[in-house]
């Protein structure tokens, strides 16, 4: 064939030669013209033949080979026919994997070659494509019960139908968009006023129904109010099921692989870059569900007054929601359904009930603050009873938010705030002026006013204490600076009293000074009354106490113990004390000290321990200036040359056993006070500026510095 087309185009080439010559030639051309015509139609003939012969060739080929692949194409639809003919009778034990790899064949087949248009092939076509639709609704069928079940078999078996029907992303695709929609329409149906209405309050507009506006009208609020919160959970619920179930399915694309190609199921669905599918649906859940919340609680003054009361339900709801599915997602080796940042992104969909919650907390605690504290009043002074309101609405909303500890923490600093108001409001109420800090008389009512504020203040930071207790360490952080003013502003309100009182008895004890404790002879020493300065230092301290610590410490002070002590007990602790330790400073002062003398300081000292004991403070409890004291006592009987080897100097401070010491020594051997020509009230408050601690053990040299100068010792011993 191709030697003919080779000749027939030398031919063509000559005769258009030919005819390009001029005229003169012509006849002989035309003689050769004429033979090239009879050569060529000599060689046309078999050229045509072959041609022809050679279509018919390939046609024949062309329709072997359909005729191969039909044939082909019809015995595998017979095979899937049979297949599925004799799962008719037992449909448990249907291959869906088979058959849809046998329906892919077919298709695969009839496409790839062509196959469409014959008779036989289209017939099987049609029964294919049949049971093609029933594949994959019994795959569906198969997959979608496997999600809900979280059977991993079963959603194996559907990813692998459809995987074989190659059509497993538009599928996936397909179940997310399906189970997107399902949260969608469940978060919308929870919030729908309309459906809550006719399902809780027996008609839309009418009696006990919502009007447009979404508020209920009378006698409907309460069944409202239930639907609301009923509806609330049920879309919880659905949710954790829609997302378990998705992750579920793509835990299993994660895993699965094709038994032939051995391609992972997972990277035929989501190419690289994609987004997870839990991730893809919880951005779209998140989104409906804040977009939702935002609407509500503008349009709906309903919903906003019920979730933002009620916001403490709410967030438990979402909280138990969250850790529900990360529960039931924590599988080792798999991606959760949701990560940190997505369950904070959940929660701050509903961020705006919860500023509104904050702020009505607020509200609602200030509201009580300003009844019992109004800002325009400064004489009125409130009642335990309205202390006891404020302090149950605090522990209420405690109380409310304390099953979680997120909102705990927050509400404790809203209640910080309100402490901290008292604090400045009870400040704003202290007397101040001389008759608060008169001790001579009866108290004052400006006295009395600033005890029931002390007493209240001391109540709020007692039971606030004691709320917080059972809460988290982090509870008292956020608590202390309110605590500590609430703390500060009780102390100040007496504190100027106190201090009145201190100086008062400061002044009887300065008294020592002026009694002659060198009195010798036998009347002295059998003389069992107390000096004048200590019977009148025990008059103060029983009028302090009957005019001005029973109101403050109403119970006996013999009851307090270390563990409860509040803060007026501190004060009077604090107060006897320095009554103790003034004492036995300017005790150890005081000489010459006659033996008669020694026994009247001793009789003074049991008198100022029992006086201080029964009306202040129990001693026992008062710990170093109590052993001083005791201490003190019989160390003024030892002889000199004893007390270097005596335990009693470990109870007292340095600068006592030196004054005493001075007191034992000739007139000539000046003491630092008179060497430096100090007041005994000057001296006092030189040693009073040091700590009072007790002194080490000695190894027996009493007076190791006594060589040095004066001011020296006055140095060492302040």
């Amino acid at each position: 064939m191709s030697l003919l087309t080779t000749l027939s185009s030398s031919i063509n080439c000559l005769l258009s030669i030919t005819l390009s010559f001029p005229s003169p030639l012509s006849d002989p051309l035309s003689t050769l013209q004429s033979s090239l015509r009879r050569v060529r139609s000599e060689l046309s003939e078999p050229h045509n033949s072959i041609l022809s012969k050679t279509v018919q060739l390939s046609n024949l080929h062309r329709t072997s080979e359909l005729l191969s692949h039909s044939i082909r194409a019809v015995r595998l639809s017979k095979k899937l026919r049979d297949l599925m003919a004799s799962a008719e009778a037992e449909p448990d034990k249907l291959d869906l994997a088979k058959a849809a790899q046998l329906h892919n064949d077919i298709l695969t087949l009839c496409e790839e070659y062509d196959l469409a248009g014959i008779d036989m092939v289209d017939n099987e076509l049609n029964a294919v494509k049949e049971i093609g639709t029933k594949l994959r609704s019994e795959a569906m069928k198969v997959l979608e019960r496997g999600m809900e079940g979280l059977n991993q078999a079963e959603v194996g078996t559907g990813l692998q139908v459809f995987y074989n029907l190659g059509e497993l992303r538009g599928t996936v695709e397909q179940l997310v968009n399906k189970y997107k929609g399902m949260g969608l329409k469940s978060v919308s149906v929870a919030l729908d006023m309309k459906a809550i209405s006719a399902g809780g309050g027996g008609g839309g507009f009418g009696p006990g129904g919502i009007r447009g506006s979404g508020t209920p009208q009378i006698g409907g609020s309460g069944k409202a109010r239930q639907a609301l919160w009923q509806r609330m959970g049920s879309c919880m619920d659905q949710l954790h099921s829609i997302v378990v179930a998705i992750w579920h399915l793509q835990r299993v694309l994660s895993k699965k692989r094709d038994p032939f190609t051995h391609v992972l199921l997972l990277d035929e669905v989501i190419k690289e870059g994609d987004p997870m599918l839990t991730d893809r649906l919880w951005e779209a859940l998140v989104k409906a569900f804040a977009m939702q919340m935002k609407s509500a609680f503008t349009a709906s003054s309903f919903v906003k007054e019920i979730f933002t009361n009620g916001y403490p339900k709410l967030y438990s709801m979402m909280e138990n929601l969250l850790e529900r599915i990360s529960r039931d997602t924590d599988v080792k080796g798999v991606l959760p359904a949701i990560t940190s940042e997505g369950k904070e992104e959940m929660v701050a969909a509903i961020e705006t009930f919860q500023t509104a919650f904050l702020a009505s907390c607020l509200g609602r605690l200030l509201d009580r603050v300003n009844s019992v504290f109004p800002v325009s009043s400064r004489g009125s002074i409130p009642s335990e009873e309205q202390i006891s309101r404020i302090l149950s609405c605090i522990q209420e909303e405690i109380e409310s938010v304390q099953l979680d500890a997120r909102l705990t923490l927050l509400v404790l600093r809203v209640i910080n705030k309100v402490l901290l108001q008292i604090a400045e409001r009870a400040e704003y109420q202290i007397s101040t002026g001389i008759e608060a800090r008169q001790v001579s008389g009866p108290a004052t009512p400006a006295q009395v006013k600033n005890f029931a504020l002390c007493q209240h203040l001391q109540e709020i930071h007692t039971r606030i204490s004691s709320m917080i207790t059972g809460l988290p360490p982090i509870a008292a952080e956020v608590l202390s600076p309110s605590l500590g003013a609430i703390y500060g502003v009780a102390c100040d309100s007496v504190t100027s009293l106190f201090q009145a009182m201190i100086d008062r008895l400061e002044a009887c004890i300065l008294q020592i000074h002026d009694q002659n404790f060198a009195v010798l002879g036998m009347d002295a020493a059998m003389d069992n009354n107390a000096s004048p300065y200590m019977e009148e230092l025990q008059n103060c301290i029983l009028h302090f106490r009957s005019e001005f610590l029973s109101r403050l410490l109403p119970s006996s002070a013999n009851a307090t113990t270390a563990g409860t002590e509040t803060i007026c007990t501190r004060l009077v602790r604090s107060m006897a004390s320095r009554v103790l330790i003034l004492f036995i400073r300017h005790a150890s002062l005081v000489r010459p000290l006659s033996e008669s003398g020694k026994l009247r300081m001793a009789r003074d000292m049991a008198e100022l321990e029992l006086a201080v004991g029964q009306n202040l403070f129990p001693v026992e409890q008062l710990g170093a200036p109590y052993r001083a004291l005791r201490a003190f006592r019989p160390l003024i009987f030892l002889e000199t040359s004893q007390l270097g080897a005596s335990p009693l100097l470990q109870d007292l401070p340095l600068s006592v056993i030196l004054h005493h010491l001075y007191s034992r020594g000739p007139e000539e051997l000046q003491s630092p006070l008179q060497g430096n020509k100090l007041t005994h009230t000057q001296g006092d408050d030189l040693i009073h500026a040091q700590p009072f601690s007790k002194i080490p053990k000695h190894d027996g040299s009493i007076l190791p510095h006594f060589n040095i100068s004066t001011k020296s010792v006055v140095v060492h011993a302040y």
